[in-house]
């Protein structure tokens, strides 16, 4: 039997141009629907998890497309509660070598962010499950969701379920001041936190020493030190935290690190040639999740954690359409994109 996920937050409509065509210059825009968590869900479900999603979509035809999209990829949408009017949307402009990428979101009043918490009954959801996922995109949305989000994981608790969580800063959606309030109460029930030096910063104000992102100059003691403070204030067991220096918006740098049973372990660093970065960090959380639930060591764990999601940068839209023996392939140091024959 697989092992079941359930993964938790908002999937909305993504709109861009097509290529790198930036907003004033498009007459039509690519559709697909993503979300943070969807994301994760997407990949355990390509790897051949038991992933379920759980958020709350309108009854029309927008939110059944989106949960046509999730069924096509494998994803448990049994869950999901139907109501609401509106699913949220951002609109994506790629950026290419100096010129960064853009997001714009137009996702107020979407119908997860409405959800009520009568509406989650989560010892039904949890039933059978192994491992739950969320990310702090979800209690930022508002309303009812930092108190959503807090029932569920102490039900997840109850039942013994693990709990990972990525941190996933989104100054758009709340001051750093709300952040820090909402997510210091849910982080003493997490047992894996996702995060970068951004969010680390911006959440909780902890901060890697001797550390400048502009200049691609990374320093690992400084991470080890993050990694470390961010799991004792909690009493978080395990931090990974994704390492990515900037050359331009076309070539990253892209490694992580694992902050275990109090050792650091640091994967392979790639210098990839980004197709698409959105949806970067979930394919980094699929990866880890998946090989923290297959008993992968730490090493390995974040060695296919970061393979994974240098693949995912390969590839248009949000989703990461890999296999497993893909992404251990590039794990175990197969690299030069060779043709396969």
């Amino acid at each position: 039997m697989a092992e079941r996920v359930i993964t938790f937050g908002e999937i909305m409509l993504r709109l861009n141009p097509e290529g790198y065509l930036r907003f004033l210059q498009a007459e039509k825009l690519e559709a697909s629907y993503a979300g943070g968590e969807a994301n994760v869900a997407v990949s355990l479900a390509n790897y051949g998890l038991d992933a379920a999603y759980l958020t709350k979509l309108p009854t029309h035809e927008i939110g059944q497309s989106a949960v046509n999209t999730l069924r096509r990829f494998g994803v448990d949408t049994s869950l999901i509660i139907r109501g609401g009017e509106r699913v949220g949307i951002y609109f994506v402009e790629k950026g290419a070598s100096q010129r960064p990428s853009k997001v714009i979101y137009d996702r107020a009043a979407s119908a997860v962010s409405l959800s009520k918490k009568e509406e989650y009954d989560w010892d039904k959801i949890f039933d059978g499950a192994t491992w739950f996922h969320w990310t702090g995109i979800t209690p930022a949305l508002g309303g009812e969701l930092p108190e959503i989000c807090l029932e569920a994981c102490k039900a997840a608790k109850a039942k013994g379920v693990k709990i990972s969580c990525d941190l996933n800063y989104r100054k758009k959606l709340w001051t750093r001041e709300e952040a820090g309030e909402t997510m210091a109460k849910l982080m003493p029930y997490v047992d894996l936190c996702i995060a970068n030096e951004e969010d680390c910063s911006d959440v909780f104000g902890i901060k890697a020493d001797n550390t400048e992102i502009s200049s691609g100059k990374l320093d690992k003691q400084g991470y080890i030190s993050v990694a470390k403070k961010l799991s004792e204030r909690f009493g978080i067991p395990q931090v990974a935290i994704t390492l990515r220096s900037s050359v331009t918006a076309s070539v990253n740098h892209w490694a992580g690190m694992l902050y275990s049973g109090g050792e650091a372990y640091f994967s392979n660093e790639y210098t990839i040639q980004i197709v698409d970065r959105v949806g970067g960090g979930d394919s980094f959380g699929g990866g880890l999740i998946y090989s923290m639930i297959k008993g992968y060591a730490p090493q390995d764990a974040i060695n296919f954690a970061v393979a994974a999601s240098c693949l995912k940068h390969t590839i248009e839209h949000d989703f990461n359409l890999c296999s497993v023996a893909e992404v251990e392939n590039l794990a175990k140091g197969n690299a030069a994109g060779r043709i396969q024959r």
